[in-house]
């Protein structure tokens, strides 16, 4: 096979919001599979608010001068394995690049759902929709008619969260976001009952207007100034998720939150992290969920995608800044189709 191929790399790391500076296009012949392999024609890239963190010099985070991972999903065009065969999509972690090289071991066969496509195997079925589902079920063990509170509620966590809330039966819904039309999209299409933008003033005083009788639930992706609102807003036994802290990738130096410990001990909290890796065999149990929500209509994806490999970069800095409305997707084929 003929062609080219491009990769994305990190050229040097970031003190603050890294820029387009911290990354380079790099072309290269187009890979040839070796026995055992294929080779994959990637079509949509996922780019995650981890991968902030892993341009920091931290264990397993990205080496400089060599392509990035991420979630990704390809067309095999070539395969010297009877195990993929051309044609199949198939979904990866070697995203960042406009093909790969991969095992049947290192790839996913992605289901056929009618009327299902396939950007939501990157938003609300994929690792985005897996670590909304297990952060409710698994971490939080919502009941029916808990009160929730998701701080970045207009991300791709924060939209599937809150409609996964809704459709098992959660009662009031709170969620903050950093503009007036991610406010708006909240209430009107999420299903959110009262939302706040966390910048107009102090956290906790914005959450005690939304829930002026607490909440049960904070999902929480942001950390800080919100972290300490909802402890204090949590009744007894309620349950803080620890998703991420995003408030906190590009700007190390902010201080920790801070919240009366006491509130821990005497309204019997609970604080629990996880990494969506340690849960994939909750993959399934999603699908089942999920998928028939999806075609009756009742779930939606949030998405915001970009189309072009060549708009990797921009898109994940926009994510950084806040420019996006739920789950960030890059597009590069966009009439791809599964094949089965």
């Amino acid at each position: 096979m003929n062609g080219t191929a491009l990769t994305v790399h990190q050229t040097a790391r970031p003190h603050g919001f890294p820029t387009s500076e911290h990354f380079t296009f790099v072309e290269s012949p187009l890979p040839r599979p070796a026995a055992g392999t294929a080779l994959v024609e990637n079509l949509y890239w996922s780019v995650d608010p981890y991968h902030r963190e892993m341009m920091d010099d931290v264990p397993g985070g990205f080496t400089l001068g060599a392509p990035l991972e991420g979630r990704t999903i390809g067309r095999v065009v070539a395969s010297r394995t009877s195990r993929l065969a051309e044609g199949k999509i198939v979904f990866h972690r070697q995203g960042w690049r406009t093909h790969a090289i991969v095992t049947p071991e290192e790839i996913r066969r992605l289901p056929r759902f009618d009327g299902v496509p396939p950007t939501a195997y990157l938003s609300i079925l994929g690792g985005t929709g897996l670590t909304a589902y297990v952060g409710l079920t698994r971490i939080a063990r919502l009941q029916e008619g808990e009160d929730v509170f998701v701080s970045a509620a207009a991300g791709g966590v924060g939209t599937a969260t809150g409609r996964f809330a809704r459709l098992m039966g959660a009662g009031r819904l709170v969620g903050s976001a950093g503009s007036a039309a991610k406010l708006d999209h909240l209430t009107r299409e999420v299903g959110y009952d009262a939302v706040f933008d966390y910048r107009d003033g102090s956290p906790a005083d914005q959450l005690r207007k939304a829930a002026p009788d607490g909440i049960d639930v904070f999902v929480d992706n942001v950390g800080g100034a919100q972290l300490a609102a909802a402890v204090g807003a949590l009744r007894d036994f309620g349950r803080i998720v620890r998703v991420g802290t995003i408030g906190q990738y590009n700007t190390p130096d902010a201080p920790v939150p801070r919240f009366d410990y006491a509130d821990i001990v005497e309204k019997s909290l609970r604080m629990e992290g996880f990494l969506v890796s340690n849960h994939r065999d909750v993959q399934e149990e999603l699908y089942e969920f999920a998928v028939p929500h999806l075609q009756s209509g009742r779930l939606r994806a949030d998405e915001t995608v970009a189309d072009g490999f060549e708009h990797i970069v921009d898109a994940f800095l926009g994510m950084l800044r806040g420019e996006n409305t739920g789950k960030v997707v890059v597009r590069d084929h966009t009439e791809a189709v599964f094949a089965g």
